[in-house]
């Protein structure tokens, strides 16, 4: 693989957007936060051609150190040869090109903080199935923060399985992130929130649903899945056509595939318990 040039995105980002169920992250950040920027969230881009010339498959990092791969044909070793003696905090991407590039990394005894394969979704907006129940979507910011932060808290101990004191300050810096880029909503019943959804991925065309979450107590009363609902029909209003997302449970795979949802293969999510430079 050859490292891309920030001229190579356009090249880059149409191969990707057809492909966009299982790119969301990097076409995300490319789009939000450029390529070889001094963002931590900005990409730097390793691509391999075809026989023909064409882009075959495309490795991107985010300056921070969170690999994304797209590597259909297999060739993992040439990937980690690319990234090698950079610092990584984790692998984020389809499962079978994350789980081979961890193992051409010779990151299998490496101590993580989350190594979780989920099932990956998809939805055609068209299909969008919106159940009917109470619950009012509003903007995130109408709810109450200290509540909203408190749950954000609470997701990053169970789903990320961050450690108290990082998660605390993970949910502050998330909830005030949301704020400020729209991106999330909370469902209301007679003034208080029940549940939230969010966008952590969007194009023109699609969206990566994330960060639903529902409080414990109130769980089982189909409260996420109207969240989301919802939400897509917004989107699709404002002219999306498709949506896609992982599930962290069997219950919340019970409430996607509730509103329409249909299962395209597995997501995995590597987060390593400190940075870890690559050495192959």
């Amino acid at each position: 693989m050859i490292r891309a040039r920030p001229d190579d995105w356009p090249e880059i980002e149409a191969f990707l957007t057809p492909r966009a169920d299982f790119a969301m992250f990097p076409l995300n950040n490319a789009r939000f936060y450029g390529v070889d920027g001094e963002d931590p969230y900005s990409l730097r881009v390793w691509i391999a051609r075809d026989a023909k010339g064409g882009i075959s498959e495309v490795l991107s990092m985010t300056k921070k150190g969170m690999i994304m791969p797209y590597l259909p044909s297999g060739d993992f070793g040439a990937a980690a040869k690319a990234i090698a003696g950079r610092a990584a905090e984790g692998i984020i991407g389809p499962g079978d090109h994350a789980r081979g590039l961890k193992q051409a990394l010779g990151l299998a005894h490496v101590p993580v903080m989350l190594d979780d394969d989920d099932p990956h979704f998809s939805l055609e907006l068209d299909d969008l199935v919106i159940p009917d129940g109470a619950g009012e979507l509003v903007a995130l910011a109408a709810a109450d923060p200290e509540t909203i932060i408190r749950w954000r808290i609470d997701y990053s101990i169970e789903a990320i399985q961050l450690p108290p004191d990082r998660a605390e300050e993970d949910g502050r810096r998330a909830y005030h992130s949301y704020i400020e880029r729209d991106s999330h909503r909370a469902l209301m019943i007679d003034g208080r929130p029940v549940a939230t959804t969010g966008i952590n991925a969007r194009l023109p065309q699609i969206v990566q649903v994330g960060g639903v979450y529902t409080p414990l107590p109130l769980r089982g009363r189909g409260y996420a899945r109207r969240a989301v609902a919802l939400h897509l029909a917004e989107a699709r209003a404002a002219g999306a056509s498709r949506a896609t997302l992982f599930a962290g449970s069997e219950m919340a795979t019970c409430a996607y595939q509730a509103i329409g949802f249909r299962r395209i293969g597995d997501w995995s999510i590597i987060l390593f318990k400190e940075p870890v430079t690559l050495n192959v």
